[in-house]
């Protein structure tokens, strides 16, 4: 039996290697949309006091859903410079939704200020200004499934359904790197 030696230099760049194949890649979503299944209309976030999004893991990731469209690029830049991560640029909120949804994508429009469109099926690079994302978006069921990765690994991940006993627009959001949850939260929005 042969036994192998390697120098430190040749470790250490077969460690660098096996870092950059860690990166995490995204699986595409289905482009057919499930049968009666619509979020067209317009929603209003149900206000919740205890309700507050949970850090989950690593509390040094900050990230805050914005409640107004009127600070949005001051809080999406210090979001930035706080986490390290790019990928909560990509998050959108607001207290009132207008969904339009056609046979290929979901229009959503927050609180009257900024649209986001969502083709199903989709795969492909999102930016906002110089930063760029891998984004895929789809149904996995009756949930649409809208996932982004940044160039740091982070994966924002939203899912949208609808809550047929209590008709309400539900959105789970988690951010995470790795195995590591470093945020979570979730909405519910009732039909106006």
């Amino acid at each position: 039996m042969k036994l192998f030696k390697f120098s430190v230099p040749a470790l250490a760049t077969c460690l660098v290697l096996a870092a950059c194949a860690a990166q995490p890649e995204l699986v595409a979503k289905s482009a057919a949309v499930p049968a009666d299944v619509d979020f067209s209309g317009n929603w209003q976030l149900q206000k919740d006091p205890d309700a507050r999004p949970k850090p989950a893991g690593d509390a040094g990731m900050r990230i805050r859903i914005p409640t107004g469209s009127s600070q949005r690029g001051v809080e999406r830049r210090q979001q930035q410079r706080s986490s390290g991560s790019s990928v909560q640029v990509f998050l959108e909120s607001g207290d009132l939704l207008k969904i339009s949804q056609t046979h290929d994508g979901l229009f959503i429009s927050f609180d009257r200020a900024v649209v986001e469109e969502y083709t199903f099926g989709e795969n492909r690079v999102i930016s906002v200004g110089p930063i760029e994302a891998q984004r895929v978006s789809g149904w996995q069921g009756r949930n649409l499934v809208i996932e982004t990765l940044d160039s740091q690994g982070t994966i924002l991940s939203e899912s949208w359904h609808i809550d047929t006993e209590r008709d309400v627009l539900v959105r789970e959001i988690s951010v995470s790197k790795g195995v590591d949850k470093k945020f979570s939260s979730r909405q519910q929005f009732e039909r106006i």
